[in-house]
């Protein structure tokens, strides 16, 4: 399928392993990822030797970048078989997985990470690791929840909620481009925060309504310029909660695209709460856009 902008706008693909199931499969789906963007892929492991030098012997430290150094070269294997024209390169990092990946992205590289790490309670739970990648991080970050891989239609779902969120539709975009599928733009308004608790007037809805929908539409039209030959369908929904109709709708989608606010805390940057319910609960893998929160403390 042809369009305006090329797959090498979606940068490198990048993907963290610990040894855990979900890291493994993160891989496998990041090396789909890469050869759809058709650039090589990057298996990192941040073994944090460096932080733990003073606290552990030499031969523990020793021993640890061993088996890091061969949960490499067994990931590599693994993953060369399934793709064997992929150019894979293994990097063994003595910092903490965190800074590792982040360095490792560079400014436009796309990080994935599995649902869950090794220290991981529950499949429904993203793991501490992912979510500070997430929070933290200036690019990309896709969350690849378990052995899902989504629907398998090439459809992407991209979460619109007014204009500022057109550069993520239009990496939703060159996901759905290079999936050869099509593209669902879906603006979720939350009525009890649009008039409040109690309505009392009919009209003030309508007005609401017909708002949201030109935010969709501005977003859409916008779209459908830059990729002329890509499906593209806007949809607006009314709920008490966003999150809800997000998750239900990603049954559908075998990606979800959306901006990842981020809201100052004293332990850090963190996701928004609706970013948040989409990382642990989505049915297919979940791609977060940067996005801090707008000037009004409001998050997505």
């Amino acid at each position: 399928m042809e369009g305006t902008t090329s797959s090498s706008e979606l940068g490198a693909v990048v993907v963290g392993v610990d040894g855990s199931e979900p890291a493994r499969w993160a891989a496998f789906w990041a090396a789909a990822e890469a050869a759809r963007r058709e650039c090589p892929l990057r298996i990192v492991h941040g073994s944090d030797t460096d932080g733990r030098v003073l606290y552990v012997s030499a031969k523990s430290i020793e021993h640890v970048r061993q088996a890091g150094r061969e949960l490499l070269d067994a990931t590599v294997a693994a993953v060369t078989e399934r793709f064997p024209g992929l150019q894979v390169n293994a990097e063994f990092s003595r910092r903490a997985p965190v800074p590792s990946l982040h360095q490792a992205a560079g400014p436009d590289g796309t990080i994935v990470v599995g649902s869950r790490g090794l220290g991981g309670f529950s499949s429904l739970m993203l793991g501490s690791v992912g979510l500070r990648v997430a929070a933290g991080a200036k690019t990309p970050v896709i969350i690849v929840r378990g052995t899902e891989n989504g629907a398998g239609t090439g459809a992407v779902l991209a979460a619109v909620r007014d204009e500022h969120d057109l550069d993520c539709a239009r990496y939703a975009a060159r996901e759905a481009q290079i999936r050869e599928g099509s593209l669902r733009l879906l603006h979720v308004w939350n009525i009890l925060q649009s008039v409040g608790e109690v309505v009392t007037l009919l009209d003030d809805v309508e007005e609401i309504a017909n708002e949201q929908v030109h935010h969709l539409n501005a977003v859409a039209d916008r779209v459908r310029q830059e990729f002329p030959d890509l499906a593209v369908q806007g949809d607006a929904e009314k709920s008490t909660s966003v999150a809800s109709v997000l998750v239900e709708a990603s049954r559908r989608a075998d990606l979800l695209v959306m901006g990842g606010r981020r809201a100052p805390s004293y332990l850090g940057p963190t996701l928004g709460r609706v970013t948040h319910s989409l990382v642990h609960h989505a049915h297919c893998p979940v791609e977060l856009i940067p996005r801090h929160t707008d000037e009004n403390g409001s998050e997505s």
